[in-house]
């Protein structure tokens, strides 16, 4: 189904529904209301560390995410071994909390297990690729609202729109590791909705806007090819010192969701590394960011899913990875180290209150 296509189908659809008929355009399933609100991202270490954590998630969230226990290192350490129990315990910890769970990863540049590039041929490469994404996705059929199915197709400083990412995956199966990805993930699970997920496209710095209108192309690339995608991903991992390309992002979930697709806040934190001031005040410009976020994906219709990559300041990937000069930590998370709600969860409740 060409672009066109698609929008004239969306369209006759919106007209059908109108007229009483019953169409569907994409996968409908029990999660169907379960896929909205807000939630957050967890390691299993983490929430068995900390009855705080689980106690907040349970509190605030209605989904929660596996960080690391669905990517490739930790689910399949070796050729013949799926180890599920990870990622089945923060499952577990899911519906006993009755939250609903996403998947994150199926593919992805970056957390490839070593055994796989010992595999000498591309043939090899596609059944242990292809065997992976079935074999996790029918593991969890029925089980999960949605999956990140490719994770960071787009380089950082794309030279042109048809620019992708250079990966293990394109220098064995070239560009048709994104749709083979989507498709083999659909044959395994035809109701579970398939996100592609992108991060560093939401402001107005010139490499966002290259970043942006790359995601557009392969996104109308893909959709032109028939590849079953539903959702796509904004990853959202701000940075403090960067407003919000509003205009820019609002046409952009706009087209995206004139083309049936629905948008997911997937990954949402902001680094505050560059900010000076006290706390509350790099809370308060912490927060407008998230909230000018928010208000440009609203535009053209409700944010029913955000997640934060994380929940608590104390557990917060961006405190290891990005220091303040002057060594205090970096604030980027809706709940503070000691798990006291800070504007961010205002802004959080204000775009999830309907939802």
């Amino acid at each position: 189904m060409t672009k066109l296509d698609r929008r004239e189908f969306l369209l006759g659809s919106a007209a059908a529904l109108a007229a009483g008929a019953s169409v569907s355009a994409a996968p409908v399933s029990k999660f169907a209301q379960r896929h909205q609100g807000y939630g957050a991202a967890a390691t299993l270490w983490d929430l068995q560390a900390d009855p705080r954590l689980g106690e907040a998630i349970s509190t605030y969230c209605t989904q929660v995410v596996p960080v690391l226990e669905l990517k490739w290192p930790m689910l399949r350490p070796d050729p013949h071994t799926f180890a599920f129990e990870r990622a089945d315990a923060i499952y577990d910890f899911a519906e006993k909390n009755d939250l609903s769970m996403r998947g994150h990863a199926l593919a992805w540049y970056h957390d490839i297990p070593d055994w796989t590039k010992q595999i000498k041929d591309s043939k090899g490469v596609e059944r242990a690729y292809v065997d992976h994404i079935n074999t996790v996705v029918s593991y969890y059929k029925d089980k999960l609202t949605s999956w990140d199915v490719v994770n960071e197709p787009i380089p950082d400083n794309p030279k042109g729109v048809t620019d992708r990412r250079d990966t293990f995956w394109t220098q064995h199966l070239g560009d048709r590791w994104i749709p083979l990805a989507f498709r083999t993930a659909a044959a395994a699970d035809p109701y579970v909705k398939l996100a592609i997920n992108e991060y560093d496209i939401e402001s107005a710095k010139d490499s966002f806007i290259a970043k942006r209108a790359a995601y557009r192309n392969l996104i109308m690339s893909l959709l032109d090819q028939g590849v079953p995608l539903h959702a796509v991903g904004l990853q959202s991992h701000l940075h403090a010192e960067l407003e919000i390309d509003t205009h820019g992002l609002a046409e952009f979930v706009t087209e995206l969701r004139s083309w049936g697709l629905e948008v997911f806040v997937t990954e949402l934190d902001v680094d505050d590394q560059k900010l000076t001031g006290t706390a509350s005040e790099r809370d308060a410009i912490v927060a407008k960011r998230v909230d000018d976020l928010l208000t440009a994906i609203s535009t053209s219709g409700p944010v029913r899913s955000i997640l934060t990559w994380g929940i608590s300041d104390r557990y917060s990937w961006i405190n290891g990875t990005f220091k303040r000069a002057d060594k205090q930590p970096n604030r980027p998370l809706p709940l503070d180290g000691e798990f006291k709600p800070k504007p961010f969860m205002d802004v959080i409740s204000k775009f999830t209150k309907d939802a």
